[in-house]
């Protein structure tokens, strides 16, 4: 039986990172991929950028569409609230065995949220990582908190994910 692999995507400077792990899911052949787009991915003011997705031969199994406004907080906080519902509720359809998120951003964390809640485990990609002055960090390491496989691009990277109380295995 193949195991699901969901990826959540939000943007196209996430997808440009997912998409060699994206091809090496759908080459394996005892895994089953399944991508769901949200955030930038469905906004017009960006490009639409979710089809640069089909373009590039996979399938969306999911678009999320998270109504974000304006870039004010409380618009922030209100899409990431309607990201770990409408999440949620999508990949109790999906029933994946893993979700893959990567980075920081708002509709991730929902992602993440919704998976933990669901005891779906989580693999986040460019966690340990820190951006000066930025809400970023906090947020991409409750992420890893969150999270029960790491992929850091630095060891130095893995250091901090260690420090924060991470199984080192």
């Amino acid at each position: 039986m193949k195991r699901n692999i969901c990826i959540v995507t939000g943007s196209r400077a996430d997808y440009a990172h997912l998409s060699p792990v994206i091809s090496a899911i759908k080459s394996h052949p005892n895994l089953s991929l399944q991508i769901v787009v949200t955030g930038q991915h469905l906004d017009e003011r960006f490009g639409s950028t979710w089809k640069a997705i089909c373009n590039d031969g996979h399938e969306i199994d999911e678009k999320i569409n998270l109504k974000l406004g304006t870039d004010s907080a409380l618009d922030t906080a209100r899409a990431i609230g309607r990201g770990v519902i409408s999440i949620s509720e999508c990949l109790d359809r999906l029933k994946p065995q893993i979700v893959v998120v990567l980075g920081d951003r708002f509709e991730i964390i929902a992602a993440a949220q919704a998976a933990l809640i669901l005891n779906i485990p989580l693999a986040h990609i460019h966690g340990g990582e820190i951006t000066e002055g930025a809400f970023d960090d906090s947020i991409r390491h409750a992420i890893t908190k969150m999270s029960r496989l790491h992929f850091c691009a630095a060891a130095a990277y893995a250091e901090r994910i260690k420090q924060m109380g991470e199984d080192p295995s």
